[in-house]
């Protein structure tokens, strides 16, 4: 894998548009073409001036013409400037919006292929910072920095040629201050950029924390903990404001610095050019023109350091914001195995051959379990919290791949099956009960988005939730989200249930379907999934056993090993372990 790198990634986005970007570059040096060339005839236009009046002034006759024309050509040459300058900043914001688009899409899309386990180790508001903050920082830099980075640099190599070509003397004194203008810059950059870089990281960091905190509200308000939510979130803020103070205190010192400079440098001009004019011998009149051509040059000579100053953090920010994005895009994508076989329907068995596995290389999670699911059985795996059961679920649909052993359907290695028809034969419902912003009908054809009203209201029917349904307002055109109160914890499990019944899976998954409802609503669930499950390969994971009594057979998870199997009835004559969980929640209940 690469490094992440801010210049590769601007590359691969604006590479695209290279015509584009090489008529914006044409029309800014002409643009600055023109600029720089004005101070010329300002020059002329202010020595035939002072010729005008210094005749006037002695009763002879002379033209105010070579005035005129060269007032007229200054004119002309900031009008062409300004006309050139305004069609390469059009040119530039198209390219952009269009640039920052591909980005924000591939971005977005680079997310749908990442592993299970990216996401697992990244908090989501991190992930989320990359739009709202580094994207919104690369747009800005590309609206108005980039622009402006190439039409200053033009301008600094054009004042300087074009300074050489006037007068030698005069414009070397006008780049004296250049070596102590280069330190200063060098010297507060390096210092700002290693502040802007942690300033985008606390960032981050802060945004990952407010999103924990907001999901966690009903937590935090039920237990009266919001004043130490408030302490957790200025701490993160206070880390925030202290390296946006510092990044901004060196960046931000760079242009007054510069300024400065800029007058000083502007003085020693005129003090050095008078000097330089009274000792050459040359008519005050051309002397006075030559001087106001190079005080004009000096402005243009260190315009270009000041404005570079002023947008330094905003460059720094986005080649930060970029080499962020550019970290997420050269990681590693889910293998979709376009070589592999196309997995057939269903029709002898989905098993785990001793399946070792750990989250990480040195501890194992799954110490070599074997599990075997005939078609059209059911298999409920058992066990204390931290077991590894969900563990098991994610080794079946290749969230994660196994350390060493096999998951196999039909006696088929799962990575060898292509990962489309791999999850297409594949359904599960989780714990937590996932809706998505649109109408109750988009929620469940989520999967199956091409299904009729009448398949989706057949297995609204089987999950037990169209009665429900059809009280709301607008029946199964009602609009929803995640964060309305419309559907209970019970019902958004229901939901799942109905869309999972109308993806018609071979082999079925339930991770604790009833863990987080009341017992009517448990009672409701456990019809649904009797409904869903019936005649199919089932494999579900229960922390209430008496859901699973039914099952064909039952699994007990230990420490990540298979400690006991059997179906309900065996496991209680064993006395085993079985019986003491089954034991205990009896008392309970």
């Amino acid at each position: 894998m690469r490094k992440a790198s801010a210049i590769q990634y601007f590359k691969h986005y604006l590479a695209p548009y290279w015509r584009g970007m090489l008529v914006m570059i044409v029309l800014s040096l002409l643009s600055v073409v023109f600029e720089v060339v004005a101070p010329l005839f300002m020059g002329r236009a202010v020595t035939a001036l002072a010729q005008y009046v210094a005749a006037y002034r002695a009763g002879k006759q002379i033209t105010i013409g070579a005035f005129q024309v060269n007032l007229k050509l200054m004119i002309l040459m900031y009008s062409l400037f300004l006309l050139f300058l305004l069609a390469s900043w059009l040119i530039a914001v198209r390219i952009n919006s269009f640039a920052n688009h591909d980005m924000r899409v591939n971005l977005f899309k680079k997310f749908q292929r990442l592993t299970i386990k990216y996401f697992d180790t990244h908090q989501d508001g991190k992930l989320l910072s990359l739009f709202t903050s580094d994207l919104d920082n690369i747009f800005n830099a590309l609206n108005n920095a980039i622009f402006e980075l190439i039409a200053q640099v033009a301008i600094f190599a054009g004042t300087i040629w074009l300074m050489l070509r006037v007068n030698v003397q005069l414009a070397l004194v006008t780049m004296a201050l250049t070596p102590v203008a280069l330190l200063v810059t060098v010297i507060l950059m390096r210092k700002s950029k290693k502040y802007i870089d942690l300033q985008q990281e606390k960032i981050s960091a802060l945004n990952g924390y407010v999103n924990e905190q907001i999901n966690g509200q009903k937590v935090i308000i039920t237990n009266g903990l919001q004043q130490q939510s408030i302490a957790g979130f200025n701490r993160y803020n206070d880390e925030v404001r202290t390296a946006m103070f510092k990044g901004q205190l060196y960046s931000g010192m760079l242009n007054p610095l510069l300024q400065g400079l800029s007058y000083l440098n502007l003085a020693i001009v005129i003090a050095a050019g008078s000097v330089i004019v009274m000792n050459s011998g040359i008519s005050r009149s051309v002397g006075l023109g030559l001087i106001v051509t190079f005080v004009q040059f000096s402005q243009q000579y260190f315009s270009p350091l000041t404005q570079l100053a002023s947008i330094y953090s905003q460059i720094q920010l986005a080649l930060t914001g970029a080499k962020r994005i550019d970290q997420v895009e050269i990681q590693p994508e889910e293998d979709q195995v376009p070589t592999g076989q196309n997995l057939a329907p269903l029709t002898k068995k989905v098993a785990v051959v001793d399946a070792h596995f750990g989250y990480q290389p040195d501890k194992e999670i799954l110490h070599g379990i074997d599990l075997n699911i005939p078609q059209g059985t059911m298999l409920a795996l058992v066990g204390p919290t931290g077991s590894g059961k969900t563990t098991v679920m994610n080794l079946f649909n290749r969230f994660y791949d196994v350390d060493q052993g096999c998951v196999t359907i039909d006696e088929q290695d799962v990575r060898t099956l292509t990962l489309k028809s791999l999850r297409s034969r594949i359904g599960i419902v989780l714990q937590d009960s996932v809706l998505f912003t649109g109408t109750v009908a988009f929620n469940i054809k989520f999967g199956k988005p091409a299904a009729t009203d009448e398949e989706m209201i057949a297995a609204a029917k089987q999950a037990n939730i169209h009665d429900y349904i059809m009280t709301l307002p607008q029946g199964y055109a009602t609009e929803i989200d995640g964060e309305q109160g419309i559907f209970s914890t019970g019902q958004k499990q229901l939901l799942s249930i109905a869309r999972t019944l109308l993806t018609d899976p071979d082999f079925l998954i339930l991770d604790e379907a009833t863990a987080n409802v009341d017992t009517v609503t448990e009672a409701k669930i456990q019809a649904a999934m009797d409904n869903i499950i019936a005649g199919r390969t089932s494999f579900v994971i229960a922390h209430r056993l008496k859901t699973i009594i039914n099952a064909d057979q039952i699994a007990v998870l230990k420490d990540g090993n298979v400690v006991e199997q059997g179906n309900h009835a065996e496991l209680l004559a064993q006395k085993g372990f079985y019986y003491k969980l089954y034991t205990n929640q009896m008392v309970l209940d």
